[in-house]
């Protein structure tokens, strides 16, 4: 079957192949009748735009490339969703790259996209050191925009929220609802998110006197696994602290399901905090009290630095963009309110 040219749809609408070329590219003054007759014309012959010759004209292929660490953790999987929105509504398409917390995969897949002749690439590092090599040879050659977690020392923008003000957030309302001692359960110490979290917590922990014993920061990885076994710690080595902030609500899940088999009331006996709000933070037993992230936000900054990168150059733009949102409390259920 012979594809439909260009000139077909304007014989067929009654116009010429530059009218119809800016109708279908949305580019140029062009009437509403006027409009309305081509797309109709394209409509009823089965016109495809050859998106290949379109790039070659245009320089760009209308296609961003993200790499996120884990495409199962329901947090990125939200971030991926309002970026893919928040594209979209730019008629651009995005391509989606899972680097299963390794560097060495997450290399891979940015030396792929960039084969791909993406126009730029939005990337949560999965490592804060390891990924640097890579994110900074991708930032090299196309714009390139860190989103969530970020590496040091590398010449990007990054947007995201300020972990720091988010465990700010969470300790003030621990130490209002009762909670005179504290545990810390998050990944290793290997990722800013990680990192900004659990400084935040010994920061503010300080400030309130809340206590912290060493034995109390348990780090592992992102996962309701995790969660399960640090609880699961901390509960038979004897005495629990008053509140165990999880880095993340996958932890958060984990922690409270096993004080539940241990018999361990939540709140009563020990508070549980979150971290991200995912869908299931509200579905617990007890709901979790948590850190919300205005994703949609996120994506779309993400998605504007990402455009001023790609109209200027780097030498034009000056110093790179560090964009902190700010994070909001989510009390739940399984922490005391204040005055307790």
């Amino acid at each position: 079957m012979q594809r439909v040219t260009i000139s077909q749809v304007a014989e067929r609408a009654g116009v010429s192949t530059a009218t119809v070329s800016r109708v279908l590219s949305g580019r140029g003054p062009v009437s509403p009748g006027v409009q309305r007759k081509v797309r109709r014309a394209a409509e009823e012959l089965g016109y495809q735009v050859n998106s290949i010759a379109r790039a070659l004209r245009n320089s760009r292929t209308d296609t961003v490339g993200m790499v996120v660490p884990s495409i199962s953790n329901p947090f990125f999987t939200s971030l991926v969703e309002n970026v893919e929105h928040a594209l979209g509504q730019e008629g651009r398409e995005l391509f989606l790259c899972d680097a299963r917390s390794d560097p060495e995969i997450e290399a891979r897949r940015l030396a792929s996209l960039v084969a791909r002749n993406v126009d730029g690439i939005i990337v949560s590092p999965s490592h804060g050191t390891l990924s640097g090599p890579a994110v900074q040879e991708t930032a090299d050659r196309l714009p390139l925009v860190q989103l969530d977690r970020f590496v040091g020392g590398t010449s990007t923008d990054w947007v995201g929220v300020n972990d720091v003000a988010a465990m700010r957030l969470i300790m003030d309302h621990l130490h209002e609802g009762g909670a005179r001692s504290a545990a810390f359960v998050g990944s290793l110490l290997t990722n800013s998110s990680t990192e900004q979290r659990f400084a935040g917590f010994q920061r503010r922990a300080e400030e309130l006197n809340i206590g912290v014993d060493p034995e109390h920061v348990l780090l592992g990885d992102y996962s309701v696994d995790w969660g399960e076994t640090a609880a699961a710690r901390l509960i038979e080595a004897g005495e629990l602290p008053d509140a165990i902030v999880c880095a993340d609500d996958l932890i958060a899940l984990g922690v409270t399901r096993v004080c539940r088999r241990y018999g361990v009331d939540v709140p009563t006996r020990v508070q549980v905090t979150g971290y991200d709000n995912i869908e299931f933070a509200r579905l617990g037993e007890p709901a979790l009290t948590t850190i919300d992230q205005p994703r949609a936000q996120i994506a779309a900054e993400a998605v504007r630095l990402l455009d001023l990168a790609s109209r200027t150059g780097t030498a034009e733009r000056g110093p790179s963009a560090h964009i902190a949102l700010v994070p909001t409390l989510v009390v739940r259920d399984s922490t005391v309110s204040g005055g307790a």
